[in-house]
């Protein structure tokens, strides 16, 4: 399995901040100041504990996540950015030579995290006015000249939407970016089959997950498969259950009302599959062992945390593994400390089941002794 992380490119917190699918971008606490120092300590922690990637948010309610993630790859060395972008805000062509230009110059470090787009406020923002079934339909041609073009191919194409005339690019990557796209609406599912390498799906219980991958297998039978979740890990249960209280014990009815009225005007189906979770309710927030909606009632977009101690964490993410699912985006608040309470806590557990290993092929997965002062570390077994 493969683990990624998460660059909180509209703000960092200690409390749950929110954002996305047209809500504006706030936090239930202070927000630390969103800097690029403070994104490369998220993101050299990442590459440290063993993610391969980590991904940025699009939209108008966080800064561009081209821009960031090329600057962050200065001061990482191996991690991946799994650049989020919206096909129909940028020409196709230009969208391969920027893809192209990031994975010559980084050494092959970008993924390609497709959206659509959910949200038709949000996209007339930026001069789109296609209703959400032309939008996936965009897509489709988007692409459909885009994975040509990173494969040396020259480009001539008419649609409904797009339109190029022999498009080529100057330089090709050596491996072409992988394309990771999401999408729960009838219309998500041809194009994914067609053009997406990695289906990536929100964290819902494993049920309805399963009934997802079904979905998208009758559609292509090879596909990969990813989730997106929240994480709260503790080194027990009682713990982490404590922390996700306290995530929720500042945030008003109101600020609940006012984030779950404006997510109910949203056109995603895969963010209306999140509300359902939960019904803007506190009462009944654990809908599946370990897994928690109460990220959703204040934030649009992934709502759901897996929370426990790091056993079991590790046996729901093995559950999911066995779905299918082998690539898991996570994140959590504050992003910095969370990924080494995961990072520490869960992925020496999955190495010592034989899940994972670090990327960068260490394999230290047995726990830390630290002696007391003045007393002899035991001698390690020979």
């Amino acid at each position: 399995m493969d683990f990624h992380w998460f660059l909180p490119t509209n703000g960092d917190s200690r409390d749950i901040v929110g954002g996305g699918h047209g809500t504006p971008s706030g936090s239930a606490g202070g927000v630390r100041p969103l800097t690029i120092g403070y994104l490369g300590q998220i993101a050299r922690s990442a590459e440290q504990l063993g993610f391969v990637g980590a991904l940025t948010p699009t939209g108008a309610w966080c800064e561009d996540a081209w821009l960031t993630t090329a600057m962050l790859s200065e001061v990482t060395e191996r991690l991946k950015f799994l650049v989020a972008f919206r096909p129909g805000l940028i020409s196709p062509t230009l969208a391969a030579q920027m893809s192209s230009t990031f994975q010559r110059l980084s050494g092959g470090r970008l993924l390609l995290n497709v959206v659509t787009g959910g949200e038709s406020a949000e996209q007339r923002q930026f001069g789109d006015f296609l209703d959400k079934d032309a939008r996936y339909a965009r897509t489709a041609e988007f692409l459909g000249i885009v994975r040509p073009l990173l494969r040396g191919e020259t480009v001539s194409y008419d649609g409904e939407h797009l339109k190029v005339e022999n498009a080529t690019l100057a330089r090709v990557p050596e491996t072409p970016p992988s394309i990771y796209f999401g999408g729960s609406s009838k219309a998500a599912g041809p194009v994914a089959a067609e053009h997406a390498d990695v289906y990536l799906t929100w964290g819902e219980p494993p049920a309805q997950v399963a009934e997802k991958l079904a979905w998208i297998r009758s559609l292509k039978p090879d596909m990969r498969f990813g989730i997106r979740l929240h994480v709260i890990t503790r080194d027990t249960a009682e713990a982490a259950w404590a922390e996700a209280a306290r995530l929720l014990q500042n945030v008003s009815e109101q600020d609940i009302a006012a984030v779950q009225a404006g997510l109910r005007t949203s056109e995603s189906e895969g963010q209306r599959r999140m509300l359902d979770l939960h019904g803007g309710a506190r009462d009944g927030l654990v809908v599946s062992p370990n897994l928690w909606a109460g990220v959703g009632l204040v934030r649009g977009g992934a709502g759901t945390a897996l929370v426990g101690s790091h056993t079991e964490v590790a046996d729901r993410i093995e559950e999911y593994a066995a779905l299918g699912i082998d690539e898991f985006i996570l994140s959590g608040y504050p992003h910095l400390e969370e990924a080494y309470w995961f990072g520490e806590g869960v992925l020496p557990e999955l190495g010592r089941r034989g899940l994972w290993r670090h990327p960068a092929g260490e394999k230290n997965t047995a726990p830390t002794s630290i002696p007391f002062a003045g007393v002899a570390a035991p001698a390690s077994p020979s």
